[in-house]
């Protein structure tokens, strides 16, 4: 059996695997060829011939030109082909496992701040093309309900649900969210103020239209923060900017998790946003003292010793 041959059925599989996103499949097949352009002759290899020592040397060398997360994802997939040659009876063992994956680092988030956000979208309003209003709106719609840019195209007025106060996220029509699941975002006040004014504006619109009139306003966003001197930010650092707001006005990680669509009980959220709650944490301690102040008052407590 050839890497070929192993790799033949690995594309077959990923083909056919209806629980994978069409993206996701595609970048499987950008780290095949990622791998074949970086290791010469390997697609002719026969498997029996792959060492422990020529997977290690392509990893040192692969390593170098490419960023943490597409070397780590492009190890992946030579493990699972060469699996395929383990599972066929080709070899005895999988060479690949021997690489180690690099440590991914978490980007450091460089976000606005109130002021700025607010100074933004006046900044891209007021440029006053065809679709500048409309990308202002955009902007506020993922900042205040921390949506995903694909997630936030698809929001209709039917999911809005002005009763409860939520709007429902569906994602695409075909693929649904990232993690297969509809989710509720609760309307926070900007959010409410937002939906209400769009809907005076467009009041016979169906039920079944989207809310927002575009899908990305990535050079408008750069056309301001240039104008306003703010660091460059993408439409995903938005909801990174809902997340951020949201706990440094004391809503607790799990919740903002369960917010953003998070499936991992909080864990990625604590991992990226775990030192806003702990510098929250720092900024509330400073409001609980022992010492009386000449406004306070004596209230007297009940205290039941057993409890301790």
């Amino acid at each position: 059996m050839t890497f070929s041959d192993a790799l033949t059925i690995f594309q077959q599989r990923l083909t056919g695997d209806g629980s994978l996103k069409p993206r996701s499949k595609e970048y499987r097949g950008e780290r095949i060829a990622a791998l074949l352009k970086s290791w010469s002759d390997l697609d002719k290899t026969d498997v029996r011939k792959i060492t422990k020592n020529d997977c290690l040397a392509w990893g040192a060398k692969f390593s170098s030109a490419a960023s943490p997360s597409n070397y780590n994802n492009t190890v992946g997939t030579l493990r699972m082909v060469l699996d395929i040659a383990v599972e066929a009876g080709a070899r005895y063992d999988n060479p690949a496992r021997f690489i180690k994956k690099a440590r991914v680092r978490l980007k450091e988030l460089r976000l606005p701040d109130q002021n700025q956000f607010l100074k933004l979208v006046d900044s891209i309003e007021g440029v006053n093309k065809r679709f500048s209003r409309d990308c202002a709106d955009l902007v506020r719609f993922l900042a205040y309900g921390g949506f995903r840019k694909g997630e936030a195209a698809n929001v209709t007025w039917s999911d809005c649900d002005f009763e409860k106060g939520e709007i429902i996220v569906r994602g695409d029509p075909e693929t649904g969210t990232k993690n297969w699941s509809i989710r509720r975002v609760p309307m926070i006040p900007d959010m409410l103020e937002l939906l209400e004014h769009l809907r005076k504006e467009h009041p016979d619109e169906a039920a079944s239209n989207r809310v927002m009139r575009v899908r990305e306003c990535q050079n408008a966003i750069d056309s301001a923060c240039k104008k306003l001197g703010i660091a460059r930010f993408t439409h995903h650092d938005l909801r990174h900017l809902f997340a951020t707001l949201c706990i440094e006005s004391g809503v607790d990680i799990p919740t903002v998790s369960r917010w953003l669509g998070h499936k991992d009980g909080g864990a990625l959220a604590m991992k990226v946003y775990g030192h806003l709650r702990d510098q929250h944490s720092v900024n509330m301690a400073q409001r609980v003292t022992f010492r009386k102040s000449a406004t306070q008052k004596v209230i007297p407590l009940m205290v039941n010793s057993v409890a301790g």
